[in-house]
């Protein structure tokens, strides 16, 4: 990871500027240019250093429907189910627990009744039931994930 690999994950959390071209804002700020801006945020993406480059969206207030749902996937079979839900296009994130709910997943749909929609596809495409936790009550975090300069 190179000085401005570090720099832009810290910094970038949490904001990005609204204009014509981002990423030549962002190169002035980081004293860089657009193009390498662009290039090392793709290889870290490619690296898998990150999981995800983009913006979050308040899919609720935008008329859609999000859930957190869980399987309990017998793990012999968790990396086929895995393959399976992730090949969803409304999942939108996929995490391993040690627990009888071993898999986690984010839906996140065009309505109530896709969402309904996917979850039953996803219980006919594993064999497994699929258990919907539908949110309750809303939470601001803000969660930053600093690489320290020791980190690599």
């Amino acid at each position: 990871m190179t000085p401005l690999d570090r720099a832009l994950i810290n910094g970038l959390q949490g904001g990005f500027p609204v204009c014509d071209r981002p990423f030549a804002e962002i190169a002035k700020q980081f004293g860089s240019d657009e193009t390498t801006i662009i290039s090392r945020i793709a290889a870290l993406q490619e690296d898998g250093v990150i999981s995800r480059f983009g913006p979050l969206y308040n899919t609720e207030m935008l008329g859609g429907a999000v859930t957190l749902a869980a399987i309990a996937v017998p793990e012999e079979r968790f990396d086929e189910v895995a393959d399976i839900v992730n090949g969803f296009d409304e999942v939108a994130h996929n995490y391993k627990r040690h627990d009888r709910l071993n898999m986690w997943f984010v839906i996140l749909a065009q309505s109530q009744d896709a969402l309904f929609d996917v979850i039953a596809h996803i219980r006919t495409a594993t064999g497994l039931d699929v258990l919907n936790f539908p949110k309750e009550q809303e939470y601001f975090l803000e969660l930053r994930l600093e690489v320290p300069d020791d980190q690599f």
